[in-house]
């Protein structure tokens, strides 16, 4: 059989990788024709998965996107299959170089302004969407906070109040039996940024009364605001000072009806770009990830930072290997030497639970083609475009400045996009390779396919293809641009394919720290 030139089937991101990246299985024994030499395929590789294009000594570091992605574990030859059998994660010295890579973004040319029609909000910040929250203080009144919620769906509800977008109630498992310091103040900022996030009009809080994370002290400490809108006072009760649980429903679900009247009357309005908070993430990524979708949403990205909105980029456990690539763009040493603090910590953190950080890449990770985290990391800071990086937030910290940023939150999709949410995030783009089916009320979030057998796999999923970059029919640009539009569209209430199968109510997942007493 004829030899295929290699850039048909595979491709090689940089010229100076040793591994190419198959865009569709490759069979063993093909012949790929690259530069003046060829190589025989020596096994059976998946789409995403990597091919070696030279010989390597056991030992050797081994590169893609230009960057070291772990080390030969033996000796691999050209055509090899290289995956977990043969490379492993080893320490590596990785030069933070704090700002010596700051790329100024092209100014926006007057003709490019834009707006979104939204819900113009106390502090000049901007709505999405239009949510009542009935939060819970802790998992005491998780079940309270649910029943109350649930008396306000169906079709009935949507008639009385076409304007709102739902009554949602936000649970956890955490509020009690838990030290009185670092984990409940980051549970009360995690609650808070969900009373004082932009897609919600109004709240309800409800606790039980004898917890660690007393209501009182939550509306003290994260000074809530002391009215919803209108000027209706948002209601905070306790079950036991209720008299129990029917009675504490009844009361909350009547306060929840006092707030409904005036979220129903706000109306959307054009609203600049500006004001939209952008939440970047990924997800049941592989090997077409960090290729396809998230360097397309990192175009989207820098979009958006260009019309003066701000975008968050977040996982530290999924940067890790990358993160000198981020120093690199920090605006003021002050920056970069926090994400490194961040980084510093983790790795602290895996130690005292006797693991280390570099035990990712999950199952279905391996299984699309990612060996190692650093090749995770690499592809998952794709995402955050080639903005510099002007602001570093803990974990649901108040999003409080425009420009491309990064927070520290857990790789665990749930927590992580909880903690941008409440952040104050206003507007979302997870990518997938795999297929996650995530959403997050009150943030609607936009999934992107890495790839085009997945998004025909899951269309009642997937609201964009990215895989179009890998056929060959679009560019990174054109599918950036794309996602883009989708973002300004959504931010002006096209439901994404989350929202239209009911996904959000189940996954608020405040980070837990420390133990449980």
């Amino acid at each position: 059989m004829a030899g295929i030139p290699l850039s048909q089937v595979a491709l090689r991101l940089r010229p100076e990788d040793d591994v190419v990246v198959a865009k569709s299985p490759i069979k063993a024994g093909t012949e790929l024709l690259l530069d003046r030499a060829s190589i025989i395929v020596r096994h059976d590789v998946g789409r995403g998965h990597k091919i070696a294009v030279r010989d390597l000594p056991d030992g050797a570091a081994l590169k893609k996107y230009g960057q070291t992605i772990g080390f030969a574990r033996g000796p691999i030859r050209a055509g090899d299959h290289v995956h977990v059998h043969n490379v492993e994660s080893r320490d590596f010295t990785r030069q933070a170089d704090i700002g010596t890579d700051i790329r100024a973004l092209p100014p926006l040319a007057p003709d490019e302004s834009r707006t979104f029609q939204g819900f113009a909000r106390p502090g000049g910040r901007a709505g999405t969407r239009n949510y009542i929250a009935v939060i819970s203080s802790v998992n005491c009144s998780a079940s309270v906070s649910r029943y109350v919620a649930d008396r306000f769906k169906g079709p009935d509800f949507a008639r009385e109040f076409p304007g709102v977008d739902g009554v949602v109630a936000f649970t956890h498992k955490s509020g009690c039996a838990m030290p009185d310091d670092e984990p409940t103040r980051l549970l009360q900022r995690v609650l808070a940024g969900i009373a004082k996030h932009p897609n919600i009009s109004g709240w309800v809080l409800l606790g039980l009364g004898c917890e660690v994370n007393q209501v009182d002290r939550l509306i003290r400490e994260q000074q809530l605001e002391a009215a919803g809108p209108g000027g209706t006072p948002p209601a905070v009760m306790n079950i036991q000072t209720q008299g129990g649980v029917a009675k504490t429903i009844e009361a909350a679900a009547a306060a929840v009806r006092r707030l409904l009247p005036a979220a129903n009357a706000l109306r959307r309005e054009p609203l600049p770009l500006s004001r939209l908070a952008l939440a970047l993430n990924c997800g049941g990524s592989d090997g077409a990830s960090g290729i396809t979708a998230n360097p397309a949403l990192g175009f989207a990205s820098d979009e958006l930072v260009r019309h003066g909105g701000a975008s968050v980029l977040a996982e530290t456990p999924e940067i890790y290997g990358a993160e000198h690539l981020l120093t690199r763009r920090a605006v003021s040493r002050e920056v970069g030497e926090k994400l490194l603090g961040m980084v510093r910590w983790w790795e602290d953190y895996a130690r005292l639970h006797n693991a280390t950080i570099d035990n990712n890449p999950s199952v279905g990770n391996k299984a699309g083609g990612l060996t190692t985290i650093y090749e995770k990391s690499l592809g998952a800071i794709a995402k955050g475009g080639q903005a510099p990086l002007a602001a570093v937030y803990q974990y649901a910290e108040d999003v409080s400045q425009p420009g491309f940023a990064f927070m520290d939150t857990p790789g665990y999709d749930p927590v992580s996009m909880t903690g941008l949410v409440c952040g104050g995030c206003n507007v979302g783009v997870f990518t997938t390779g795999r297929g996650s089916v995530y959403g997050c009320k009150p943030m609607p979030c936009i999934k992107v396919a890495t790839n085009t057998t997945l998004y025909d796999w899951m269309k009642d999923d997937m609201d964009l293809n990215a895989g179009t970059i890998l056929d060959g029919t679009e560019t990174v640009e054109e599918v950036g641009r794309r996602i883009f539009e989708e973002v300004v569209a959504v931010a002006a209430g096209k439901r994404t394919k989350s929202e239209l199968l009911g996904i959000g109510d189940e996954e608020f997942a405040p980070w837990i720290l420390g133990p449980l007493f």
